[in-house]
């Protein structure tokens, strides 16, 4: 069995599907930060209409900023058993083809941390820029 499509799976899988991920998280965060900039709190009726409007969208950013290092954990265990894998059809493997298995494990687990560290950031922020809104409703309707 030829596991050489792990190297790929990797790189382009779950780096990959990481990147795009990324990606979305960012278009989501800037959408509901301009949503949250041009909305007139006083304008919104009830606070359960409010907070719903902005909430709308940010379990996406904490699907991602939850399971982000999962992936990279994947890409990692993908990159060791390629790696032992090699190791196991070639005695003689040289420690510089190891040590390239094991960085290339270490980059799907860095990219994840990656990913998620700045998903938690983007949700963090704009669930307690939601928070303020929310309380200013309140003050502003004496609730």
């Amino acid at each position: 069995m030829n596991m050489e499509w792990l190297s790929g799976a990797i790189d382009y899988g779950v780096i990959g599907l990481l990147a795009v991920l990324s990606v979305v998280i960012v278009a989501i965060g800037m959408e509901r930060y301009a949503f949250y900039r041009r909305l007139d709190v006083k304008a919104v009726g009830d606070i359960k209409s409010l907070e719903l409007m902005l909430s709308r969208k940010l379990f996406v950013i904490a699907s991602v900023a939850s399971n982000a290092p999962y992936l990279g954990l994947l890409g990692t265990v993908f990159g060791i058993m390629l790696t032992f894998y090699k190791m196991g059809q070639d005695a003689g493997i040289d420690t510089a083809q190891i040590m390239v298995g094991l960085a290339l494990a270490l980059k799907a687990t860095a990219v994840g941390l990656g990913v998620a560290l700045v998903a938690v950031v983007l949700y963090n922020t704009l669930l307690r820029k939601a928070k303020v809104m929310m309380l200013e409703w309140e003050i502003a309707n004496g609730r």
